[in-house]
């Protein structure tokens, strides 16, 4: 019998879907989720998530520590937020019974390195971040959640100037973010 939900893809199904993902807003994107993980496997939703230079995605796991940290062992301000592409996020994680991936924002924008570079801020509804030198090219967690070929497709060599895993920020500017605001890249001043 045909299953209803969709299942894990194969490398060949993702490779066909690249030009969709890399099709996504290059100037602004809407923001589809947001997503707060207040212990480690647990995701919670809220309809606004306040974002804090100081405690990071407030309500977040990250504020008690993370996987990477500072010399004195706070955790890395680089990573307090994540923002995974949409297009992304529709392909591979709505897997049956997958658990969502944690990322902060879910947003339909292009994160690709020719269009948004490490140090370029970004307007995240209110709040302004920063897009990191930290890269994100998946982990063994995403391979056990989507599957051993997705973690391939987002982590490829050829892949990794796309970002499709997405980008690490840190917040440089407070504020809040909501389903239905957007990303977009914030003009050099």
């Amino acid at each position: 019998s045909e299953n209803s939900t969709p299942a894990m893809k194969t490398l060949d199904e993702l490779n066909e879907q690249k030009p969709h993902l890399l099709a996504a807003p290059r100037s602004a994107g809407p923001v589809t989720c947001v997503c707060i993980r207040p212990e480690e496997g647990a995701r919670e939703f809220p309809r606004q998530l306040e974002l804090s230079v100081r405690r990071g995605a407030i309500g977040d796991n990250w504020e008690r520590g993370t996987w990477l940290s500072l010399d004195d062992g706070s955790p890395s301000p680089d990573v307090q937020v994540s923002i995974l592409p949409q297009r992304i996020y529709e392909l591979i994680c709505t897997v049956d019974g997958a658990i969502h991936p944690g990322d902060t924002v879910i947003a339909d924008i292009n994160l690709g390195e020719d269009n948004i570079s490490v140090g370029q801020r970004l307007q995240v509804g209110t709040a302004v971040v920063q897009v990191s030198n930290v890269p994100n090219y998946g982990c063994d967690q995403w391979a056990h959640r989507y599957g051993r070929d997705a973690l391939r497709f987002v982590a490829h060599k050829e892949n990794r100037r796309y970002r499709l895993r997405g980008v690490l920020c840190r917040i440089v500017q407070d504020g809040s973010v909501a389903v239905g605001d957007s990303v977009s890249p914030v003009a050099d001043s």
